[in-house]
């Protein structure tokens, strides 16, 4: 009799907390369709009130959604939060300062939020920025040139890499102010190894490694047009394996510091440098650049072809040819050009 009491009483609990859980759910639901107290949507004129907003790393949507409450941006939490759960963009919301202005709807404040022309502390690598670039831009991002320094000396590289050359991936990056320049160049050197292209580069395992394939990437997107990268990979891969000098513009332009000449001196190919490739056979000791994606794919996918030689004869104008004699024309043609006035 004792046990049948204990069964019913375990019976009726499991009744009730099945009511309160559907309950429960029944408020929860209801509670998020309503809807939230919200700004209307704001005229924004020069003159309307900004804020700097501060969007530390990893924040949930809920975290930056009570961040713009307590500082006057949004009426609600709530408001913020769905526009965020309805808006799948909502999850690019970069960390770091944002200039978001106050008193606007849910929607505005998103909107806002994924405007890089907002982002105070937005730090932009390009493709085919040198090391010494870089450094210079994270001085003006605010550190010193011993922080920079100290930091290429101290962060994690892959395997097989001595330098930091190459390996800071061109993108667009924004941090926390509490941020250091080893945290910043580390996150740069993470967002190549987690790279679908790149990491093809580091699992490299044929006649080239890792770092000569990136080094390789490096000339061409120092060297070529996007549309001629794979021109340009071929004609490297063809030169190399016949045993010629490549003979790249681009390795004597990195040695100078020389940035936007076409223009290349019989002198400048006499610089003496292991990155001279005019000097020097094979490959430079290692990349002359930060590569991106486009350049690193044609490194590992040259296009078919025997070229051995290339030239831009007029802006947009880049011809490709295995006959010496026709580069010599088209080499002719690009001085005439030049003298005219074509690259200014």
């Amino acid at each position: 009799m004792k046990s049948q009491n204990v069964e019913a009483i375990r019976r009726l609990l499991l009744s009730l907390l099945l009511i309160f859980a559907l309950t429960l759910g029944l408020f929860t639901m209801r509670s998020q369709n309503a809807s939230a107290p919200d700004y209307p949507y704001a005229q924004i004129l020069s003159s309307t009130p900004e804020v700097i907003v501060e969007i530390p790393k990893g924040a949930t949507g809920s975290e930056i959604a009570q961040i713009l409450f307590e500082d006057g941006v949004v009426k609600s939490a709530a408001s913020y939060f769905q526009a965020a759960v309805g808006d799948v963009r909502s999850q690019k919301v970069a960390p770091g300062s944002h200039r978001i202005n106050l008193e606007i709807s849910a929607k505005q404040a998103l909107e806002q939020l994924l405007d890089p022309s907002r982002i105070t502390n937005l730090l932009k690598v390009f493709e085919g920025e040198w090391k010494s670039e870089v450094a210079q831009s994270l001085v003006d991002y605010g550190f010193s040139s011993s922080e920079v320094n100290k930091a290429f000396r101290l962060v994690n590289l892959p395997k097989g890499f001595r330098d930091v050359e190459g390996l800071l991936f061109p993108a667009q990056y924004t941090f926390e102010k509490s941020t250091s320049a080893q945290e910043v160049i580390q996150e740069m050197i993470n967002r190549f190894t987690t790279d679908e292209v790149a990491q093809q580069i580091l699992a490299s395992k044929g006649p080239f490694t890792p770092l000569e394939m990136l080094t390789i990437a490096s000339i061409i997107q120092a060297e070529g047009e996007t549309k001629a990268f794979t021109k340009v990979s071929r004609v490297i891969f063809n030169r190399l394996e016949k045993g010629m000098p490549l003979q790249m513009d681009a390795t004597v332009h990195y040695v100078q510091k020389s940035r936007g000449n076409i223009f290349l001196s019989t002198r400048s190919t006499l610089i003496k440098s292991a990155y001279n490739t005019y000097r020097n056979r094979g490959l430079p000791p290692g990349p002359i650049g930060n590569p991106g994606s486009e350049a690193m794919s044609a490194a590992l996918n040259p296009a078919d072809g025997d070229w051995l030689y290339f030239i831009t004869v007029a802006p947009e104008d880049t011809r490709f040819t295995a006959s010496f004699d026709q580069f010599n024309e088209w080499k002719a043609l690009y001085t005439k050009n030049r003298k005219a006035g074509l690259f200014k």
